[in-house]
């Protein structure tokens, strides 16, 4: 058995501020009602809900125009990585998701390591596009170039 409840919030499973949404009875009850993440649908409170779905909305664009403007910046960054490697150019560590997130902190850039959407850590040298994700579907990508550590005997 379902019942329709108006979002008093944004939930990225469900919906936006004022979107009437289906739930069951049990979900409604014990958790979307008590916490305060949802009315049960009436007409009057699609009423006292209109104002929050307005102001969502700005700050939804607000958040998009952000996290558009960051996809942008981060689309033309090269970092470059120099490390130990032996000479078939196999690292002796590996660049991960991590390291690339704190140089990517250090440039200015506010992300998670879980933004960083990079398959295995970069074990070779060489040259590698890693995909970041902003937001949603809103994705950038970056280049990292892995170098091996000049020796005091090449020099």
């Amino acid at each position: 058995m379902k019942t329709r409840l108006i979002l008093r919030e944004d939930m990225p499973t469900l919906g936006h501020v004022g979107d009437v949404i289906e739930v069951t009875v049990g979900y409604a009850r014990n958790f979307l009602i008590p916490s305060g993440k949802a009315y049960p649908f009436s007409e009057d409170g699609m009423l006292r809900i209109e104002k929050s779905r307005v102001e969502s909305e700005v700050q939804r664009a607000a958040l998009a125009e952000e996290h558009s403007a960051l996809a942008k910046r981060l689309d033309g960054v090269q970092l470059t990585f120099e490390e130990r490697a032996g000479e078939e150019g196999k690292l002796f560590g590996a660049v991960n998701a991590k390291r690339i997130a704190e140089n990517l902190a250090e440039q200015g850039f506010e992300l998670n390591e879980n933004q960083v959407r990079l398959a295995e850590p970069i074990r070779t040298v060489g040259e590698y596009e890693v995909p970041i994700h902003v937001h949603g579907e809103l994705s950038a990508a970056i280049k990292v170039w892995v170098v091996a550590e000049s020796t005091e005997e090449e020099a």
